[in-house]
């Protein structure tokens, strides 16, 4: 949950080294230019300042992976209404012209999985292949009445991936809004190091300079100026790392928000001025929408398992019918015309009114294997609920194990800052008096800087390990009350 930061930090606050008046006067002389270096480096992390509501907001309606969710919603929902348009009865009307020739003979006819071609016609010792032309219009419904619940459980089927859809976004848009509350918070924490981090610079700079100078005026050994240079030019290695790692970070949380932007800043809001308090319950993780996606994923595998099931079943239809057929055979007597207007007329007129039932009987062994199949699946789903379940009570317990040790550590920082600073102010009156070199000073502003970065790092990690908790919990007030108090 927590990652590791830089800890070389300077202290923000010092006094200045020795007691020589010129040291002092070399200091005032360059006031002006410290504080131009100070300055230049902060000059280019002015951007737009957000909040975190922002950022939710934004993100939730820009990121383009959510629409994608919402499409599938959308796409969900048409198939619903188009499985319901199985309770309506099926009507085809056709209008055909033709032309070819009548050579027929009586019997049976097979239509062999293909276009069925008339074998109706006159019979005549010979063949004519002159061709005539000819007409037909046909109208036919086929209203399913009876089903035996097929189109029920298809429709059943498509509002379980429907209810599948909506709660697989609703879980996108809650852990989207979880990595966009983290990427806050860490980039919130960049920042104050960068603020550290360039007080360390000052300090290091401060302490350069002082140090040239005592060095120059035979006040103090050589090497205190090496090692002097070293702490400078490692204090602004640490300005550059950190300043890559927030600009980095403030990508990585410009991304989720859906619109790149080349620098971001972030309100502190409270996250800094106070703690959060509260302890939470364990089991609230039941309500989690990641376990909730996991039951519609059982709910709609069920489903399909049902409609395969039925899929077997019978169905009786209504049938009605009307056609008219017009030929170039006459059906008075047999005469034969090449005419187009002799082949569009209609010579005769019929319909059909009737009853059917159909029954794929040997579709049996088909349906059988398929409704294992989904019952399997089945099987699976809930085992993969069991299994989310489980991740979910062993997060809820680290983010309440993690919250109540980061809380102990905030607490901590306050003693571990006095204490570092007052080792510091001890150190640095012992190296302005002789009696200590400037490598034992340099140890003390380490600690320093260790304990300054801890106040930052532990009084972040409190939040993270909250939202931890309300990532668990699947529910992101238990986060948000506790900032808007």
């Amino acid at each position: 949950m927590f990652i590791p930061i830089s800890r070389q930090l300077f202290p923000r606050k010092q006094k200045i080294p020795g007691s020589d008046e010129g040291q002092f006067i070399f200091l005032k002389k360059h006031a002006l230019l410290f504080a131009l270096l100070i300055m230049v480096p902060m000059s280019g992390s002015f951007a737009q300042q957000v909040n975190l509501q922002e950022m939710l907001e934004e993100g939730t309606q820009n990121y383009p992976f959510l629409k994608s969710k919402q499409a599938e919603i959308r796409s969900a929902e048409s198939r619903v209404k188009s499985v319901k348009t199985d309770y309506l009865p099926t009507l085809v009307i056709q209008d055909q012209y033709t032309f070819s020739t009548n050579n027929n003979v009586t019997g049976a006819f097979w239509p062999n999985e293909g276009s069925a071609l008339s074998p109706s016609g006159g019979i005549r010792p010979g063949n004519i292949y002159t061709g005539t032309f000819g007409s037909s219009t046909t109208a036919m419904v086929d209203w399913r009445v009876f089903n035996f619940g097929k189109v029920k459980a298809n429709v059943k089927t498509a509002k379980a991936e429907l209810t599948r859809n909506q709660a697989d976004f609703e879980n996108e848009i809650f852990q989207h809004q979880i990595r966009i509350v983290d990427a806050y918070l860490l980039l919130l924490i960049n920042q104050k190091l960068v603020e550290a981090q360039q007080q360390n610079l000052e300090r290091a700079l401060i302490f350069k300079r002082v140090t040239d100078a005592a060095v120059g005026s035979g006040m103090r050994p050589g090497v205190d100026s090496s090692l002097a240079s070293a702490e400078y030019a490692k204090a602004k290695l640490l300005v550059l790392e950190s300043q890559r790692s927030t600009k980095a970070q403030a990508l990585r949380l410009a991304e989720l928000t859906g619109q790149l932007r080349d620098s971001i800043h972030v309100d502190t809001m409270q996250f800094y001025s106070k703690l959060p308090a509260g302890t939470f319950s364990t089991d609230a993780f039941f309500k989690n929408p990641a376990l909730r996606l996991s039951q519609t994923q059982i709910d709609a595998s069920f489903a399909r398992s049902a409609a395969v099931r039925k899929s077997y079943l019978p169905s009786i239809s209504l049938l009605g019918a009307g056609w008219a057929r017009g030929s170039g055979v006459s059906n008075k007597d047999d005469s034969f015309h090449t005419s187009f207007s002799s082949g569009v007329n209609y010579q005769v007129f019929n319909y059909l009114f009737g009853v059917s039932t159909r029954w794929n009987l040997t579709n049996l062994l088909r349906v059988r294997n398929d409704y294992k199949t989904e019952q399997f699946q089945v099987e699976r789903f809930k085992a993969l609920y069991q299994t989310q379940k489980l991740q979910l009570d062993r997060q809820s317990r680290e983010a309440d194990m993690q919250f109540l040790l980061s809380m102990e550590q905030a607490r901590l920082t306050p003693v571990q800052l006095n204490a570092a600073q007052h080792a510091f102010n001890q150190a640095q009156a012992r190296y302005r008096s002789g009696l200590t070199d400037l490598f034992t000073l340099a140890q003390s502003v380490n600690a320093l800087n260790r304990a300054e970065v801890d106040k930052f790092v532990t009084n972040g990690n409190v939040w993270r390990a909250l939202l931890m908790k309300a990532a668990a919990a699947g529910d992101l007030s238990i986060f948000l009350d506790q900032v808007a108090k």
